[in-house]
């Protein structure tokens, strides 16, 4: 299947080669969930290196398009074509607040529009997908004793998934690592997250019940947690400071 890709002969490699696996993708119909061919096998047809192709993969995985799997290859998250536009992201990076606000601001706005819109095209099928990864979260929160950013990670995503634009997924994906890194040094924070906790369960009600307001308002109210958090982590870092 893969003898249908063209020799790259442009100097602009990372572009073209984005472009030919778009184009690829498209050609052979593969879908979201589906796996791509292996580095080495798309390098011989594109006659480019390995290293070529993994850099042009990893552009992808940092817009949200696709995901590796150690052992098992690399699959397809959502759906492209040779058109796309690939936009830069450039975050602070560190425990810097100023940063994480800028981006909890536009965090904000997407997580409650996708919540509202989730409430609305969800079906039956993505609801139970929803549920699905709320109880995985919510035992390992009670296993743990605190969230897990890694649980709590899949969950929004299925929301973002079932809104039913993949640009959720992608935008807010290119922000998760900033968050990421916090959560896992969060200045003094012990109990970060844990005041958001309940607010999962909140929004899902809302979206079973397909209630777009009830779930918008539920959202905004679990990322202003996550701003007070955040506020606690500041003061604990001028604190610091201090000594």
């Amino acid at each position: 299947m893969t003898d249908s890709l063209p020799p790259i002969q442009t100097t602009a490699r990372d572009d073209a080669v984005l472009k030919a696996l778009a184009g690829f993708v498209r050609q052979e119909s593969l879908g979201p969930g589906e796996r791509l061919p292996t580095e080495r096998i798309l390098a011989e047809r594109l006659k480019v290196s390995r290293n070529t192709v993994r850099e042009a993969l990893t552009r992808w995985e940092g817009l949200g398009l696709v995901e590796r799997r150690q052992g098992s290859g690399t699959y397809l998250k959502a759906a492209v074509s040779p058109d796309m536009l690939h936009m830069p992201l450039t975050l602070a990076g560190g425990n810097d607040f100023a940063g994480l606000m800028r981006t909890l601001e536009i965090r904000r706005a997407l997580e409650a529009e996708a919540a509202a819109l989730c409430a609305v095209r969800a079906g039956k099928a993505e609801i139970a997908e929803i549920e699905r990864k709320l109880d995985i979260m919510e035992e390992a929160f009670r296993t743990r004793a605190g969230m897990s950013s890694e649980e709590d990670w899949e969950f929004h995503q299925s929301v973002y998934r079932a809104s039913g634009n993949p640009l959720f997924e992608q935008i807010i994906s290119a922000m998760h690592e900033l968050f990421h890194r916090f959560w896992e040094h969060p200045l003094g924070v012990r109990d970060f997250g844990h005041a958001s906790f309940p607010y999962h369960r909140s929004i899902f009600n809302c979206i079973a019940a397909h209630d777009p307001l009830g779930a918008r308002a539920e959202a905004l109210k679990l990322i202003a947690t996550v701003e007070d958090d955040l506020k606690r982590g500041a003061a604990n870092l001028k604190l610091l400071d201090r000594k």
